[in-house]
């Protein structure tokens, strides 16, 4: 903090692209309140933009005459607590971004746009006196009032349970017209009673060997450690999880819980609700902005014990920082597709050194980044090769279909085999990574393929929707009724997706209800947690989906898995696509036979003499991993290499090729650095402009790091850097 007779000059961070930070000139009544990490509204060109401040100067290079001066100060203490601050600064480094913009990664979306971060008091609603006495039977024919009234007689609500609890907004007001309802203000107290009495809810699962020796391990560790815990699918790595918490919450420390998906949160909190009877902050891209700034503030005051959340919760505030777990660690979800670039998993192994906490990476299929470091002892490796309780491994089997008669891309083998365990009163699920009723339109006449025109890719046939739509850039138009190439009628989906496999199911299995899981089906606030509710309740017979329900669902009647045309992911150009598909075979094939009864996984493929499909099938993902490590080896390729890759885009494939051509001339080249490209992206045109690459590799993290720190400069000032649009994107996990 300054004294008044300081230098009235501040550093301030701004979430703009421009890679350096901006002084401000500090008013004489804002002087003393001055400290690193306060949110200040400042200046910046026509607008008024809020930053953080990074650090505290007493002197001004610049003309002082010309300096700004800060507009207002919004906090009276810091935001995010030093280890947090410093973790933002070394990953806006790694990462090649403006401090500013990873600051703003680390503030939910309600306090970047000036959110009080700490209010004395909130709303809430309550009944009335006149409401207490009220007759619920005047309200028979209005069930939404009546809803409110019955949970309003139960406890009051504050405004964000009202909304978060999803009621409807026109009751509100007509209960407030009856004068039934009141709202209040009531001061904002902090509750840490579970710091001084742990309750539970439940006691844990008797532990087998294994987890008993991986919770032992744990519990010992203080300090900073990194953990990667490998169990196979059904291993029991949660109730590992659960009994960590344990030894943790009763320290009095919190815990950080970060899962790849929206749709494996709603699991994780009932599973940790029904363990633990202590407040639970749970942050996801699916909440609003207010409800995300509620659990923020539950947990950077320790009243959540636990925070759940995805990518974006990692950089939650904890007041008493106890362990940081990332389920499904393998998962590319935790890598940020736009903006910065950031990868959850690599940014939670430094902020666990930063707060001197464990951090524990669980999964059945490690990233091959996580397994190296498992190998060469920078992370400590727990196995879980036994699946927990009475659940036994899985059968797996391949069905060569190659001239098979195929009834919408199923086999008579496999049918048979659905046949047969629904019968038994089991559950059947079937994967197919492709969403909508087929991947193309066809013209029956002249086998003209719709094609996107803005994309290099074919429009996707909904006929639920009765449209056809590009997935890469979202452009849409009803079906045609004639070919654009003939003008022909005869118009068909040409492939499977899901939308059309469930609707053959239904017909081929009228007496099992058939459910479809994915992107479509799953649009509406509280539609996927309805799904996954009716398929524990047993509702639904037979599954089907894309990679949603593929990842940590437990599904105890599923006794088949079969896998439908999987094929296409092994011809990928993406150096990772075999990692990807032996991650995915094996996620999918660990949803059968996860409880007492057998499971059983059939693959159908053309490829069955493919050497990746048997060395998986054969040896299981460990030792293919393995295997992987030694090819990535050899090619010189990532994790044993390190990459970086920039994208450029252009209305004009020339003026990407010419950028990139130009960033390459200012990079090293030897035996330490290699340069690939420029090269088209896989998928060459996107929305409309033509996209280039250029990959920059390097023998160590060091190396590339001073190496592009040197060039970045020289870079922003290429003119050809204005035609185009371009990016860099730090141990890249997607190259298309």
């Amino acid at each position: 903090m300054l004294a008044e007779s300081c230098p009235v000059f501040v550093e301030v961070a701004l979430p703009v692209p421009l890679r350096q930070n901006f002084t401000y000139q500090v008013p004489e009544h804002l002087i003393t309140k001055m400290q690193v990490g306060l949110r200040v509204k400042v200046p910046f060109g026509p607008r008024q933009q809020i930053g953080l401040i990074t650090k505290l100067d007493i002197t001004c290079t610049f003309d002082t005459a010309k300096v700004k001066n800060i507009s207002i100060a919004l906090d009276e203490e810091p935001l995010i607590p030093e280890s947090l601050f410093i973790l933002t600064l070394w990953a806006a480094r790694y990462y090649f971004c403006s401090q500013g913009q990873m600051l703003s990664q680390a503030l939910p979306v309600a306090l970047r746009k000036g959110a009080d971060a700490a209010p004395k008091s909130i709303t809430q609603l309550q009944l009335s006196e006149v409401g207490q006495q009220a007759d619920i039977k005047v309200l028979s024919r209005a069930p939404a009032q009546k809803k409110l009234f019955e949970q309003l007689s139960k406890k009051p609500l504050t405004i964000d349970e009202f909304n978060a609890l999803e009621f409807s907004k026109a009751a509100l007001k007509a209960l407030e017209d009856r004068q039934w309802l009141i709202r209040q203000d009531i001061a904002i107290s902090v509750d840490l009673s579970w710091r001084q009495q742990l309750t539970m809810n439940e006691s844990g699962h008797k532990l087998n060997k294994q987890q008993a020796i991986a919770v032992s391990i744990l519990n010992q560790q203080q300090g900073y450690h990194c953990t990667l815990v490998e169990g196979v699918t059904g291993s029991g790595k949660t109730e590992v999880y659960l009994n960590v918490l344990e030894t943790v919450l009763k320290q009095g420390k919190q815990a950080l819980i970060l899962v790849p998906e929206i749709g494996l949160t709603p699991q994780t909190i009932n599973r940790f609700k029904r363990r633990f009877d202590v407040h639970i902050a749970v942050i996801h891209s699916g909440l609003t902005d207010n409800q995300r700034l509620d659990a923020w503030r539950m947990a950077r005051s320790g009243q959540a014990a636990i925070i759940i959340g995805t990518r974006s919760a990692l950089f939650t505030p904890m007041a008493f920082p106890g362990v940081i777990i990332l389920d499904e660690e393998h998962d590319s979800s935790f890598k940020q597709q736009e903006g910065v670039r950031y990868h959850a998993r690599d940014l939670a192994v430094m902020r666990g050194h930063y707060e001197d906490i464990p951090v524990i990476l669980g999964t059945a299929t490690p990233s091959l980044e996580s397994l190296q470091n498992a190998l060469n002892g920078r992370y400590h490796h727990l196995e879980l090769s036994e699946r927990a309780g009475k659940a036994q491994m899985v059968q797996q089997g391949l069905i060569d279909i190659r001239s098979l008669p195929l009834k919408v891309g199923l086999s008579d083998a496999l049918i048979n085999e659905m046949r047969m365990h629904l019968d038994a009163g089991n559950q059947v699920l079937l994967f197919l990574n492709r969403r909508g009723f087929a991947p193309a339109l066809l013209c029956h006449e002249c086998g003209h393929l719709h094609e996107c025109d803005r994309c290099d890719a074919f429009f996707t046939v909904h006929k639920g929707l009765n449209e056809i739509r590009c997935h890469h850039c979202g452009n849409d138009y009803a079906i045609p009724h004639q070919c654009h190439q003939c003008g022909s009628t005869m118009l068909m989906g040409h492939g499977l997706g899901t939308e059309q496999l469930e609707q053959a199911l239904s017909e081929m299995f009228p007496k099992h209800p058939v459910v479809r899981i994915d992107r479509d089906t799953t649009r509406k606030k509280g539609s996927l947690e309805k799904q996954l509710h009716a398929i524990h309740k047993g509702e639904f017979k037979i599954l089907v989906g894309t990679q949603m329900l593929a990842k940590g669902h437990h599904f105890p009647d599923v006794t088949l898995v079969g896998l439908i045309d999987v094929d296409g992911a092994l011809f990928s150009a993406d150096f990772r696509a075999p990692e990807r598909f032996a991650q995915l075979y094996t996620q999918v094939s660990g949803r059968a036979g996860r409880a007492d009864k057998p499971g059983k996984v059939l693959l159908q493929t053309h490829q069955s003499d493919n050497p990746i499909i048997r060395d998986i099938i054969k040896h299981g993902y460990h030792q293919f991993a393995k295997n992987q490590l030694t090819e990535r080896s050899q090619a010189l390729l990532p994790p044993v290499w390190h990459m970086l890759l920039l994208r450029a885009e252009a209305h004009n494939a020339q003026d990407a090729d010419s950028f990139l051509e130009a960033v390459a001339q200012l990079l090293p080249q030897n035996k330490e650095c290699e340069i690939i490209g420029p090269i088209p992206a896989p998928l060459d045109r996107k929305a409309g402009k033509y996209r280039r690459q250029l990959l920059f590799q390097t023998k160590s993290r060091v190396i590339l790091q001073r190496a592009f720190e040197h060039a970045l400069p020289l870079i922003e000032q290429l003119p050809e850097q204005k035609r185009c649009r371009w990016s860099l994107d730090r141990d890249p996990q997607d190259l298309m």
